[in-house]
Parts: structure tokens; C-alpha cells; sequence
């Protein structure tokens, strides 16, 4: 009879109630006719996983309860404004300055377009807009391969001149014969026609050498009438372009999560936890309290805390996700045995830096015509990005550095004014002294020194799905967890919402059992 409604459009059919993916979200209904009803959860952390766990279940009539140690939700999405605060490890204290509409995200500070976060994005109400990941005006420059002080290359540059020169090798080896147990002739003809456009090189008659083009860029950009442009000069030969090293940069935009368009949230990462707090309801976050013990019984869990006054406190539900980093997971007392603690200990966490540079113009649009993107360099500080929003507007911040492993260690072991001293001696040497005279203010993070959370990602030996991960990835009893680091997209909001999503699904599956 319902396939009848349905085929007269009076109920859903089949195929509208089947979900895109795998997750369906908890109901009050589920427990109709079972004779049971949502319990207590306690969640042990806010993070991204933390609080798509407490927003799913809270869906179902579950009483979750976050305890999250820092005064924010959030976790890694951390959105730097004009004064927000923070301690490190080391006893270091910033308060940012930044102008108002000015911002760093700190953490994640993008989106890819199949990534589901972008679903809760508009589930929640959150707008998005587009985050440049890659720019043909940003630059490259490597010191190492003799890159002068004031004279990077653009991103366009670098890029044809490597397209240009392999498509040449590839033309004259296939002209030459070195291709024909692969191809036929028919082939041969076709890949030549499309490396000749694609590298921007001369025909057979030109023996297709590749001299540069407009892909290059212009000295003098084509106008009106009488102005046909003036093209970059100074072809560099095959030997000095491949010596450069620039050609490593290219996959990064092939990379399945880092390809464009990407986006980001309009005002700043952190209004997906700050939509997410609101949908699931302040009076459910104890924040402030961080988590001192955890203990499970047959019949539910006891989680010890200590409150903001700190006060040592006991808070008990029926089920825990714990949404904690492992590597701090690992040193909370509990009693959910030893292969529980060696899956949580084989996880290692890794380094990540940044610094937001204000600046009071915006001269990397007017002097340079670089709006977004980022720009790549061999320096320690890494990476430059430029910001995707506010353009044309009177300041702007930039992201001076964004490094990782060694580097960033390097720059958690400064103060945050060496930190931004060393970022902006660097800076100079793409971007001339505007980057050192137009500086306002900066703020700076080293993650690894960041309170309760001491890591950006982690190392997962082996992957998820290794057998030492096993007691993680299935409920521990009445314990289950969730993050990122139970994902192959680790360090993504992504991967932490899909863990928590399957917490989430064994949590009520067992509920309804028991």
C-alpha cells in the first residue's frame, strides 16, 4: 500500500527516502515500540567531532552533556579576532589586535566543494564563499636554487615555463619514434596536437621548441588599440627551469582535496562550532571543565572533571564519546584496557604553525595584483596566503607563514615577536619593505604548544584501518570515540564529522538494543 501512495505521489518513494550517503540521523521515533528512550551522553571534547556528536544525538532526545576545557567550542577551528587571548605551554601570553572584519583562521581555513562539512554549512545556516587555494599572480621563490631578494616568480611563469619544456621533450620523443609501440599514428597526432597548445610550443617545422608565450605573462598587459602587449622576456633554458625546483608545486591543485573551487565560511571558520553551539544549546556545554578521569561500569560511565573554580566533580551518563586528541586521551585515567591505551599511544601527534600579519592597506592587491591564493617558497616559514575576503577593502590580514614538522617546531620554540620578526624578514625578500612598513599587528599559533590540544593532526602508522586501532574504532563498552584521527582525512572538519557520525550510529544502535 505505501509503494502504492507512493507511485501516486501521495508518500515518499524508495528512492527519495534513501539518503545521498550511508548516515541517517537518530529520531524520537526510532524508540517508538522498543519500550526505551534516549539516555545521558557525555561528550569529552567540543571540537568539530565533540559537537557533531552532541548536534546528531540531541536530534534523537538524547541528554548530552560536552566538557571541554578551553572557554570556546571549537577545538582546532579557531578563528583569531580582535581580542581573543591565548597562553601557550611556555607561559607566552598574545591578545590580538586585530582591526574589527579582520581575522586569522587558525586552524582549518578551507572547504572543498564534496566535503560534508559544507553540508552542515547548509544545514546550519551557514553562508560560504570562495577561498582562493591557487592564484596564477601569487609567486614562488627558492632561495635555494639562487632566487633573488625582490625578484620572485610569478606562479603563471614558473608553470608555463615547466609545461613548456616538458611538453617540448615529450613532442620531440614522440616525433622521434620513442613512443610508437605505445601509440599508433592516429595517437601520436592527437597527443602532439595537445601538447603544442598545452605547453605553448612551436610545430614540427620549430622542431617544437618551447620560447616562452603569453602564458608567461606581460611586461606591458595588451590594451586598446596600438597596445598588443609586451611579452615576459627572459626565457630561462630547460636545465635552469628543471634546477629551480618550482615543478614540485603544480600537483598540489591536482590534489583531490586541494582542488578548486574551494570555499570557507563568510566571517571566519569558526561560525560552523559557533552554529553548531547554538543548534544544540548552551545550557549542554560545561566549559571550562577538563576531563580528570574516566571510568565505565555494566551499567554506564563516570566521568571525573574539574570545574572552572577547580573543583574536582563527577558526572555520570549512560554513554561517553570521547572526542579528545588520543595522544591526551592516553593520559586520562581509565579503565578501558590495554589495547584501548595502546591504540591511543601508537597515535603521535604532528606539528603546524601560523601567523596572521594586519596590515594597514591592502598592498599586495594595489602593488601586485594578488587577490587570494598562496605563494610557495623553500624558506622555513613555507607558505604566504593572502586572504580571500575583504578585498578592496582598507586592510587586510595575511598569513605570514604556515609551516609544518621541523619548521614549525622551529617557530613554537620563538616568542611570538621573534616569530613575527623572522616572518616578516622573509616576507621583505618576496614582497619588498611594504611588508615590513605596513605591518599593524600579528598573532601567532604553534599548535604543538597549544593548551589541550598540543598537536595540529596526527601520525596514524599503518592508517585507520590497522589492527592496533581496532578497540578504537568499535565502542569500548559504553565508550566510543570519535575525531579525525580515526579517518583517512585526518586534519579535515570532514573527517572528524564522518567518525563522529559513525560514533554516533553505534551509540544509538546499541540504545535501541538495550
Amino acid at each position: 500500500m505505501f509503494a502504492t501512495m507512493g507511485a501516486l505521489g501521495l508518500a515518499p518513494t524508495a528512492a527519495a527516502a534513501t539518503p545521498p550517503e550511508d548516515f541517517r540521523a537518530p529520531r524520537p521515533s526510532d524508540f517508538h515500540l522498543t519500550g526505551r528512550s534516549a539516555g545521558k551522553v557525555v561528550i569529552l571534547g567540543g571540537g568539530i567531532a565533540g559537537l557533531t556528536a552532541a548536534y546528531e544525538l540531541g536530534k534523537a532526545g538524547y541528554d548530552c552533556t560536552i566538557l571541554e576545557p578551553r572557554d570556546r567550542p571549537g577545538g582546532r577551528n579557531f578563528t583569531v579576532r580582535g581580542g581573543d587571548s591565548l597562553t601557550d605551554l611556555d607561559g607566552h601570553t598574545q591578545r590580538s589586535r586585530f582591526s574589527e572584519g579582520q581575522y586569522l583562521n587558525a586552524g582549518p581555513a578551507r572547504l572543498a566543494q564534496w566535503m560534508v562539512t559544507l553540508d552542515y554549512c547548509r544545514e546550519l545556516g551557514v553562508p560560504i564563499e570562495v577561498f582562493t587555494n591557487t592564484n596564477a599572480d601569487a609567486y614562488i621563490y627558492h632561495e635555494s636554487a639562487g632566487m633573488q631578494p625582490g625578484k620572485p616568480m610569478r606562479y603563471r611563469t614558473a608553470k608555463a615555463d615547466t609545461y613548456g619544456y616538458v611538453s617540448e621533450l615529450l613532442a620531440k620523443a614522440t616525433d622521434q619514434g620513442a613512443l610508437d609501440q605505445q601509440l599508433t599514428a592516429d595517437d601520436k597526432a592527437r597527443l602532439l596536437s595537445f601538447i603544442e597548445d598545452f605547453g605553448q610550443i612551436g610545430g614540427k617545422a620549430d622542431g617544437y621548441a618551447y620560447k616562452g608565450g603569453s602564458n608567461r605573462g606581460y611586461t606591458t598587459w595588451p590594451g586598446a588599440a596600438g597596445t598588443p602587449g609586451t611579452l615576459l622576456g627572459d626565457v630561462p633554458d630547460a636545465s635552469a627551469v628543471f634546477a629551480s625546483g618550482v615543478g614540485r608545486h603544480f600537483s598540489f591543485e591536482f590534489e583531490f582535496d586541494q582542488a578548486m573551487l574551494m570555499f570557507q565560511p563568510v566571517g571566519g571558520m569558526d561560525q560552523i562550532p559557533r552554529a553548531f553551539a547554538k543548534a544544540i544549546g548552551s545550557h549542554r556545554f560545561k566549559l571550562g571543565c577538563q576531563a580528570t578521569s574516566l571510568v565505565q561500569s555494566a551499567d554506564g560511565v563516570a566521568v571525573g572533571y574539574r570545574d572552572p573554580q577547580g573543583r574536582e566533580r563527577l558526572l555520570k551518563a549512560d554513554y561517553c564519546v570521547a572526542a579528545m586528541p588520543p595522544h591526551l586521551l592516553a593520559k586520562l585515567p581509565h579503565n578501558l584496557g590495554t589495547e584501548v591505551q595502546q591504540g591511543l599511544t601508537t597515535i603521535r601527534p604532528s606539528s603546524a604553525g601560523k601567523i596572521g600579519l594586519e596590515y594597514r592597506s591592502r598592498w599586495w592587491e594595489t602593488d601586485h595584483r594578488i587577490y587570494g591564493g598562496i605563494t610557495e617558497t623553500d624558506m622555513d616559514l613555507s607558505h604566504i596566503w593572502y586572504p580571500s575576503y575583504g578585498h578592496h577593502g582598507e586592510r587586510g590580514v595575511i598569513v605570514g607563514y604556515y609551516n609544518t614538522g621541523s619548521n614549525a617546531d622551529a617557530y613554537a620554540a620563538l616568542t611570538p615577536a621573534d616569530r613575527e620578526a623572522r616572518a616578516v624578514m622573509q616576507g621583505v625578500k618576496i614582497h619588498g619593505e611594504k611588508y615590513r612598513t605596513e605591518l599593524a599587528n600579528s598573532f601567532s599559533i604553534a599548535w604543538a604548544r597549544t593548551p589541550h590540544l598540543e598537536g595540529a593532526w596526527h601520525s596514524i602508522p599503518g592508517g585507520p584501518d590497522a589492527a592496533v586501532y581496532k578497540p578504537l574504532n568499535e565502542p569500548a563498552g559504553r565508550v566510543l570515540f570519535a575525531g579525525d584521527w580515526l579517518t583517512y582525512m585526518d586534519a579535515w572538519q570532514h573527517g572528524a564529522i564522518l567518525s563522529a557520525r559513525k560514533a554516533v550510529t553505534a551509540l544509538h544502535s546499541r540504545a535501541l538494543k538495550a
